[in-house]
């Protein structure tokens, strides 16, 4: 299969002991990064009540990091929808696209990206909790750039602003064929988060490209594949590294918000038999070992699943690791790029 494009979604972790003006330089600096070894693409997620993640508003980052980059697409991976009324994610959007033309993408979920009550407090009703109307809420926001409300609805005379730019492509985000035959429906890009639902990713891709209708936005499907890696320098070291990963999501699961652990207090933690048992039980999203081990798991999924393009991400928090990742998944994912600049 031919070569795919490479991106990054980047959850901007706040490692122990650091801070999210750290956090988020350092998204600054592996921006830069990216951009300088080839990558496509950097989407910034929303999420809520998470004292371990630094972004909660990927307009902002996207913002933030466009001013400092020069060519790099720039995106949200994603926006709730159901989070936010679909004109202010309009207007939002066509600004950003003003501000930076050609740079920028909107993806769009569908979860709350954050708790029960966090959700509430968001969405305002408990009808809103289920986002049953997540496909009434698309087509609403499609409606306002495509200027198609009936005759009679009462949004028809608004002109979202900026009135002279057009929104930026459109995503749909998600770990479900839900989302996958949504996004095939309607004629948008769609995004796998494999990284939540591994096990999903290759029916749900193929659910997609079965069933796309071409659209004036997209012509024909296109599929982006979101894997989680932990690449280490040997096999040894991408096993210690994955005490890291087991030790956030056994917090996340037992409700210990906070900030993601280093690797020292992931090697000091003593795990209960229980605690073991709990992670044995877990879908264990990512994909870990040497960076030819880990290229390989991807690229096999990547083939499996028919994806168009591969955008990794990496819990692990340290500036060291997630600039090891972005360069050793270039180098393996990335042969005819310019690579490994520093």
């Amino acid at each position: 299969m031919p070569a795919r494009p490479l991106s990054f979604l980047d959850l901007t972790p706040i490692e122990s002991g650091s801070s999210t003006s750290q956090a988020i330089a350092l998204s600054v600096e592996l921006a830069q990064l990216a951009e300088s070894l080839g990558y496509h693409r950097i989407w910034y997620a929303e999420h809520h009540n998470s004292p371990g993640l630094a972004s909660s508003s990927p307009e902002l980052m996207i913002a933030h990091i466009a001013d400092r980059t020069a060519s790099i697409r720039l995106g949200s991976g994603g926006v709730m929808l159901p989070n936010h009324a679909p004109l202010k994610i309009v207007e939002t959007f066509k600004l950003l696209s003003a501000l930076h033309p050609g740079r920028v993408d909107l993806g769009l979920g569908r979860a709350p990206g954050t708790d029960t009550v966090t959700a509430f407090a968001m969405r305002r009703s408990h009808e809103a909790l289920s986002a049953e109307n997540y496909p009434e809420l698309l087509a609403e926001l499609i409606a306002y750039d495509d200027r198609a409300f009936p005759a009679d609805h009462p949004f028809r005379k608004i002109q979202p602003i900026p009135v002279d730019t057009a929104m930026p492509p459109l995503w749909l985000l998600g770990s479900s064929d839900f989302t996958a035959l949504l996004a095939a429906e309607v004629g948008l890009g769609f995004a796998f988060a494999a990284h939540i639902g591994r096990a999903m990713a290759i029916p749900a891709m193929r659910a997609y490209r079965e069933r796309f209708r071409p659209s004036t936005r997209y012509p024909e499907p296109y599929a982006i594949l979101t894997v989680s890696v932990t690449v280490g320098e040997t096999e040894e070291h991408a096993a210690d590294l994955t005490l890291i990963n087991k030790l956030f999501l056994l917090r996340l699961r037992t409700g210990q918000l906070g900030q993601y652990p280093t690797l020292k207090e992931a090697r000091d933690y003593q795990f209960s038999e229980h605690e073991l048992a709990l992670i044995a039980s877990m879908p264990l999203n990512f994909i870990s070992g040497t960076a030819e081990q880990v290229a390989a798991e991807v690229s096999e999924l990547a083939d499996a699943s028919g994806a168009d393009e591969i955008m990794i991400t990496t819990t692990l928090p340290g500036a060291d690791d997630r600039r090891r990742t972005l360069k050793a998944m270039a180098s393996q994912l990335l042969p005819l790029a310019t690579t490994l600049r520093r």
